[in-house]
C-alpha cells in the first residue's frame, strides 16, 4: 500500500454551470447558442467556494489545505487557470470566471501603498483579476479533441449502426413518442438523444408553465437515455481508441501540471481547467474509474468537479481522485486502476501510451487533413 504524507497541490476539472439551451450536431457535436445564467454564476461560484474551503481557506479546517498556498490574495504563480473556448466556448470561460471568483473572492486585502502614502483598495471591493488561458482549439487541441475530428465522428456513426445501439433504440422509441409532444417539434431520433434530453431539462429548470405539464419522471427516463447514449460515444474500449479522444489530447497538459506540483521548486500548487461533460467521460474511462463506480459513466452533471490530488509519498509522490457530480454533492473518492492512490510515476506511465503530444498528432488520429491547423502537416 502506497503511503501518502499530505497534500501538494491538486489538478481540477469543472463542467460549466447552468446555462440555456444548447444544441448539439449529430453530425459534428459542436454546441450552439450556449450561455451562463444567473443561476449558473451563483452555483460556479459556489463551487470555487467550496474548492477554496477544500484547499485553500486556513479557518475551513479541511484536512486537505494545501502547505503554502496564498490564503486571501492570490498568489498567481501558484494557479494555471484554463478554459476552453472552442465552438461556444463562452459558457466554460463564464462558468470558470465565477469559479476562480470563489476561489479567490473580493478581500480588503488586495491593496496597495502608493509612494504618497495613499491606500488604495482594488476595484468592486477588492476583486481579484486572475489571470485565465482561454484555449482555442484551432491554436492548441489540449482542452478539446473532438470537433472537427472525422475518425471521431466515424466512431459515433459506427456505434449507431451498431445493433446495440439499435436494440437501444427500438426500446426506447415507446417512450420517445411519448416524450415528442414535450419537445417543442423537435424530432425523435435517438443519434438527437442529448438534445432531447438537454431542451427538457432547460425547460423543467426554466419554464414554469413547462415544468407543471411535463409528466412526472420523464426529464429523468430522458436522462438515463442519454447517459446511456454518451457514456459509449465520449468513450472507447481501448485506451488509445478515437473514442477518448477528449482525454487523450488533455494528457500531456495534464502530466506537465502534476509534474510540476509535485516538484517543490515549482510554485505551482493549483491547476484549473474549466470544459464540457465529454472529456469527464473519457477521463474515467480511461483510468479505470468506472469499474469500481460505474454510476460516473454518464453525463456529469453541471458544475461537476473532479480533482486529481498530488501528495508527498514514500518513496515518489502519489495521485488519487476524487469527484463532485454537481452543486449540491461533495467530493467522494475514485479509484485509479484499483487503487485509492497511484505512484505518480505510474500514473503517468499507464497513460502515456494513450496520449496525444501535439496538433500534429491529433490531425493523424482524427484523419483530419485541411482543418485546426492540419493542412500544415498534410
Amino acid at each position: 500500500m502506497v503511503n501518502t504524507t499530505g497534500i501538494l497541490g491538486a489538478l481540477i476539472f469543472a463542467r460549466h454551470a447552468d446555462r440555456i439551451e444548447s444544441f448539439s450536431s449529430p453530425s459534428s457535436y459542436a454546441t450552439y447558442n450556449t450561455l451562463i445564467t444567473p443561476l449558473g454564476t451563483h452555483d460556479a461560484f459556489a463551487s470555487g467556494t467550496y474548492l477554496r474551503n477544500t484547499y485553500i481557506d486556513p479557518h475551513s479546517g479541511s484536512p486537505t489545505l494545501i502547505p503554502g498556498i496564498a490564503p486571501h490574495v492570490a498568489d498567481i504563480n501558484q494557479l494555471l487557470v484554463r478554459a476552453d473556448s472552442s465552438g461556444d466556448g463562452q459558457v466554460f470561460l463564464q462558468s470558470a470566471t465565477a469559479v476562480v471568483q470563489g476561489l479567490y473572492p473580493p478581500t480588503s486585502a488586495y491593496e496597495i501603498t502608493l509612494a504618497d502614502g495613499r491606500r488604495v483598495l482594488g476595484s468592486l471591493a477588492g476583486y481579484q483579476f486572475i489571470p485565465m488561458n482561454a484555449v482555442d482549439m484551432n491554436v492548441d487541441v489540449s482542452l478539446n479533441g473532438l470537433l472537427s475530428c472525422p475518425n471521431f465522428d466515424a466512431h459515433v456513426a459506427a456505434l449507431e449502426n451498431s445493433t446495440l445501439f439499435h436494440q437501444k433504440a427500438q426500446e426506447a422509441q415507446p417512450f420517445l413518442e411519448k416524450l415528442q409532444p414535450y419537445l417543442g417539434g423537435r424530432p425523435i431520433d435517438f443519434s438527437l438523444m442529448f438534445n432531447m434530453w438537454d431542451f427538457v431539462d432547460v425547460q423543467s429548470q426554466h419554464n414554469a408553465t413547462y415544468l407543471h405539464q411535463v409528466p412526472k419522471g420523464y426529464v429523468n427516463q430522458a436522462r438515463v437515455l442519454a447517459d446511456f447514449h454518451d457514456g459509449y460515444v465520449y468513450s472507447d474500449p481501448h485506451p488509445d481508441g478515437i473514442g477518448n479522444v477528449g482525454t487523450r489530447v488533455m494528457l500531456p497538459a495534464m502530466f506537465s501540471a502534476l509534474t510540476r506540483i509535485a516538484n517543490a521548486s515549482d510554485p505551482l500548487k493549483l491547476a484549473f481547467n474549466g470544459i464540457s461533460y465529454k472529456p469527464f467521460i473519457s477521463l474515467f474511462n480511461l483510468t479505470e474509474a468506472i469499474v469500481a463506480n460505474p454510476e460516473v459513466r454518464g453525463i456529469e452533471n453541471y458544475n461537476s468537479l473532479a480533482s486529481i490530488e498530488v501528495h508527498a509519498g514514500d518513496p515518489e509522490p502519489t495521485v488519487n481522485l476524487r469527484f463532485k457530480n454537481g452543486t449540491a454533492d461533495v467530493f467522494h473518492p475514485l479509484k485509479m486502476f484499483g487503487q485509492d492512490h497511484v505512484p505518480l510515476s505510474e500514473f503517468i506511465a499507464k497513460l502515456t501510451p494513450s496520449a496525444i503530444n501535439s496538433t500534429a498528432e491529433w490531425c493523424a488520429a482524427c484523419n483530419q487533413t485541411t482543418l485546426r491547423g492540419c493542412s500544415a502537416f498534410s
